[in-house]
């Protein structure tokens, strides 16, 4: 009986937390249709609106932005002005402080670029199924242009807001080499959309950037913001493989953040990475930050962690012939057997304070 009772409560329990979970799930779906269709930003522009008010402001059917409406109001992400008016003559409102969360993209509490991330490791769903089953990879291609453009838009806070004001000036052998002369060749590897090279040379004034990544959508898209940057003259984009010889000792710091995990080979980029340094040259990487070992109370970021693992991380992680499947949960030991192997003579994590990221300094 005792048994039973207690088989009965756990069982309800776990009903209730993924009833909660879709919900959730639905609620980040919707900030992702508020979010790319312009919804949001309609209603700061005209502030309390009603569904054909917004239709009209956000070019958008009526029909579905009612029903948006709708479910916003019972989200509690949006207010309704008035509840008991009409369904075409109620108004709703985007509340005091839901404004920075949901539309401005340099603050560090800006959320909407998480529910972009979602749509993107969701997009090739059936491609992680049958990878379950072969053992194969998915292309990070495959995951479209909400992955790069999701992961760009979440960072690019972090980089604007600490790399230079916290990150950099914790390292000294970095930050006094970057503000020295001869002017620093940077080369950032992994860049995607570009915003931590455009951040390192806002931040160094006398420095120079590459930008380096093999991932063709994500090098068009930063040749495309360059020019409103104000670096354009310091900072260029190139499609290219960072192990290319022609790259050789070019460069005082080589940087990668957050994507030494999703490699399917590391060691081999670790080894690019030591390839492209000057005499006295290092690099800096960025990476998750997870705990010593699996714990299951290591908190709701590595839970969270683990998610884009599992969708995202580790399925780009096994494409190719021996891949080392990593995932987004790489712990420090990891990481530091993997310099190791790349010929690395120290891997020193640094100072720098982060919540969501750890920082590797590494010495040939």
């Amino acid at each position: 009986m005792t048994t039973a009772s207690s088989a009965d409560v756990r069982r309800d329990e776990l009903v209730e937390r993924l009833f909660g979970s879709a919900l959730g799930a639905m609620d980040l779906l919707c900030v992702y249709l508020g979010d790319r269709l312009g919804l949001y930003k309609a209603l700061a522009h005209s502030g309390p609106s009603t569904s054909a008010e917004l239709a009209s402001e956000a070019g958008v059917n009526e029909r579905y932005a009612r029903e948006w409406l709708e479910q916003q109001a019972m989200a509690g992400i949006l207010e309704a002005v008035d509840q008991s008016a009409t369904d075409a003559e109620r108004r709703y409102a985007l509340p005091t402080g839901h404004d920075e969360v949901l539309l401005d993209g340099d603050s560090l509490n800006h959320m909407a670029p998480i529910a972009q991330l979602l749509v993107a490791c969701a997009l090739p769903i059936h491609a992680v199924l049958a990878a379950f089953a072969t053992g194969d990879g998915v292309p990070y291609a495959d995951y479209g242009a909400d992955l790069h453009e999701g992961q760009a838009r979440f960072t690019q806070p972090l980089f604007d807001n600490l790399l230079a004001s916290d990150w950099l000036p914790a390292v000294p052998v970095i930050h006094d080499r970057l503000n020295g002369d001869p002017p620093a060749r940077v080369a950032d590897v992994a860049c995607g959309l570009g915003r931590s090279s455009i951040a390192i040379a806002r931040a160094y004034p006398k420095v120079t950037v590459d930008g380096i990544d093999l991932d063709q959508a994500s090098i068009a898209r930063a040749q495309q913001l360059l020019p409103a940057s104000g670096v354009e003259e310091r900072v260029a984009f190139h499609c290219r493989d960072a192990a290319d010889p022609e790259l050789s000792g070019r460069y005082d710091l080589a940087t990668i953040f957050e994507a030494l995990h999703d490699m399917s080979y590391p060691v081999d980029v670790l080894r690019a990475l030591r390839s492209l340094l000057s005499d006295g040259g290092r690099v800096l990487v960025g990476d998750e930050k997870t705990a010593a070992r699996f714990a299951l109370d290591a908190g709701d970021v590595e839970r969270l962690y683990y998610g884009f693992s599992v969708l995202h991380c580790l399925p780009v992680g096994m494409v190719g012939e021996n891949a080392a499947g990593t995932g987004a949960v790489m712990r420090e030991d990891t990481v530091r057997g993997y310099a190791e192997q790349a010929g690395f003579a120290d891997c020193e994590v640094t100072p720098i304070e982060s919540d969501f990221w750890r920082f590797y300094l590494l010495t040939p």
